[in-house]
């Protein structure tokens, strides 16, 4: 414990934000994380309290209070050290993880919480800029081969454990570059994409291969996931060339809105028009780019990705942009005494909301409206709860102004075609079906084919992928060699 008394002598200090007019000039990162000082001095609110809730409320069970001790005591390379032997990947979760340690945080009962994230936030930025981070080849090969297919969190994650570990692996990813939806769903102002393609260097030097471009399967023909690959690889070819396989993709079958007028042009997935963005930041050329410019948007979803629909539109030069939310607006603060160490519900007002955006809560879209074709409004509804059902409240209705409109209402299962084409049993909800017993765990029907993060679990944070990914390549590397000294 860094300082006894710190937590009632230090207030909590959020990260910055660039102003609202510079950033909306460019795609750049805008948060501006704590120095070394303040660094220190959130460090010190921690109370070493006993039975730390931020450990179990965060998924990867990163050991926070002794992290917070280290810098607070100044000793940033063992905060890494500490940080790593949980977390694969720090500078993606301090920066786009919701912070579910927060919530837990026992001082968050009745203060402000220990401001966890900008302190990991800021121990893996330094780390970068001392040169701590390095690659950490086996000093021992396996022999033994492994095939991930997928190369978001979850993968990259678990690509990393199996390396080191001395296995020989190949990461698979069916886009030009790696990262799933941290590369193309996840807007380069919240998070650079410096910080995968480091993350990548670190793995090769580890003796992961990497192969994008490559499809595993078959996509379905009218999917609209996106899918850049420029070469196919069969199920069956990857099983016999391979000692393992290791499903890692994401849940990217968007939820779709099937009301009159869906067919009108104009109307797009989040992952229609996100991912095409980051590609142009990315310097390649794209012909009939989805834009935003002098358009009225509308994004039907309430969520981090309609946020995320927000402040890319802003940064088109929209001429309005409204969010929908199906939901009530949830109140601004919670009940904490109640909720307490759990995620509460409450009203969370993003960067890209500051921004510009009104946002519209119990509302729900009957019909789109068009004109040759092409969406110019939409017919909405009031709703309320009642009984437990969702129902309209009478003469509410209007009609909204629209030339854009971004379903960005989450996601139901990955594309269909993966499993099948493995022969990988799924669950009520279209996921690969697989546990996570300690033994055994993330081991589909298929013999030495395993499935872990979003392809596996569902739409999920960064967190958890990063937690699966770790997990089944304990999992893993104990069916190659009948134990492992991987971490769970």
């Amino acid at each position: 414990m860094g300082k006894i008394t710190g937590f009632m002598e230090h207030e909590r200090v959020e990260e910055g934000y660039r102003p609202v007019d510079e950033r909306l000039k460019n795609y750049k990162e805008f948060v501006v994380g704590l120095d070394d000082t303040q660094a220190k001095v959130q460090s010190a609110r921690c109370m070493d309290c006993g039975t730390p809730f931020c450990n179990s409320g965060c998924p990867v069970n990163n050991i926070i209070p002794d992290f917070n001790d280290m810098v607070y005591r100044d000793d940033w390379k063992a905060a890494i050290d500490t940080l790593h032997s949980t977390n694969n990947f720090p500078e993606f979760t301090g920066r786009i993880c919701p912070a579910p340690c927060e919530a837990a945080c026992t001082l968050n009962v009745n203060d402000e919480a220990v401001g966890i994230k900008s302190i990991e936030h800021a121990i893996v930025d330094r780390a970068w800029a001392e040169g701590w981070v390095l690659a950490q080849p086996p000093k021992v090969k396996t022999g033994k081969t492994v095939a991930v297919v997928g190369s978001g969190p979850a993968g990259m994650a678990a690509a990393q454990q199996l390396a080191r570990a001395g296995h020989a692996v190949t990461l698979f990813e069916k886009n030009d570059r790696v990262g799933g939806l941290l590369r193309y769903g996840i807007p380069d102002f919240k998070m650079d994409k410096l910080h995968i393609d480091r993350r990548v260097d670190q793995l090769v030097k580890e003796g992961v291969t990497i192969r994008t471009g490559v499809l595993i399967g078959e996509m379905p023909k009218d999917s609209k996931v996106t899918n850049w690959a420029k070469e196919t690889i069969s199920a069956a070819q990857l099983q016999r060339d391979f000692d393992a396989v290791l499903l890692t993709g994401g849940a990217e079958q968007s939820r779709d809105l099937p009301v009159p007028g869906r067919d009108l042009s104009g109307i797009h997935f989040a992952m229609e028009f996100l991912p095409q963005q980051n590609k142009v930041n990315a310097g390649d050329k794209f012909k009939g780019q989805l834009r935003a410019d002098g358009k009225h948007v509308i994004v039907i979803g309430g969520g981090d990705t309609g946020s995320d629909c927000v402040g890319t539109s802003n940064r088109h030069g929209a001429a309005s942009v409204t969010q929908f939310e199906l939901m009530p607006q949830p109140p601004e603060e919670e009940n904490r005494p109640m909720t307490w160490p759990y995620w509460p519900i409450k009203l969370r007002t993003s960067s890209s909301h500051e921004e510009g955006c009104e946002r519209e809560f119990a509302i729900s879209t009957k019909e789109f409206i068009g004109e040759k074709g092409k969406v110019t409004g939409l017919k909405t509804v009031r709703v309320e709860w009642k009984d437990g059902k969702i129902v309209e409240v009478a003469g509410s209705e209007q009609l909204l102004k629209a030339d854009l409109v971004l379903l960005a209402m989450g996601f139901v299962n990955p594309v269909a075609s993966i499993l099948e084409s493995f022969g990988v049993e799924k669950d009520g909800r279209g996921n690969a079906k697989a546990s996570t017993d300690f033994i055994g765990g993330y081991a589909t029907n298929v013999p030495k084919v395993f499935a872990a993060g979003d392809v596996r679990r569902g739409q999920s944070l960064v967190v958890w992928a990063i937690r699966e990914g770790r997990q089944a390549a304990r999992s893993v590397d104990e069916y190659l060699m009948g134990t492992s000294d991987l971490p769970r």
